[in-house]
């Protein structure tokens, strides 16, 4: 957890910030503002849908994870496929460019591990090979 204090139109909230996924601390329950709220509260934000893995436990040996923090634009194969070295398998959008994300040697995708429209990190694994 990350406490941060953030202001808004003149008004200061501290914040904490809960982060999720595997070896992520419990949540604690969410600071008061600093000065009474003058706008209504914003709605909880609902829990992201789990990115469906295109082949259930089936992850190759070689990965392409992401080079760029971003959004998950387009996924240009599918399980199954085979690839050249080069290929495009995935393409990012980060800060309005389209990135793609290239099979690194030649092999046949062992899994697809987002879905269009996640939001990755630089590093995050995107597709494996076999």
């Amino acid at each position: 957890m990350k406490n941060y204090t953030i202001t808004v139109n003149g008004t200061a909230y501290d914040v904490t910030v809960e982060e999720t996924g595997a070896g992520a601390p419990a949540a604690a329950a969410p600071a008061a503002p600093k000065a009474p709220a003058k706008a209504p509260a914003a709605a909880p934000k609902a829990a992201a849908p789990a990115a469906p893995k295109a082949s259930a436990g089936a992850a190759g040996s070689v990965k392409i994870e992401a080079g760029a923090a971003g959004k998950v634009f387009k996924i240009e194969t599918k399980v199954g496929d085979a690839v050249k070295a080069g290929d495009p398998v995935i393409i990012i959008e980060a800060m309005k460019m389209e990135i793609p994300m290239v099979a690194p040697k030649d092999g046949v995708v062992a899994s697809i591990d987002c879905a269009v429209g996640d939001a990755v990190e630089a590093g995050t694994v995107l597709a494996t090979l076999n």
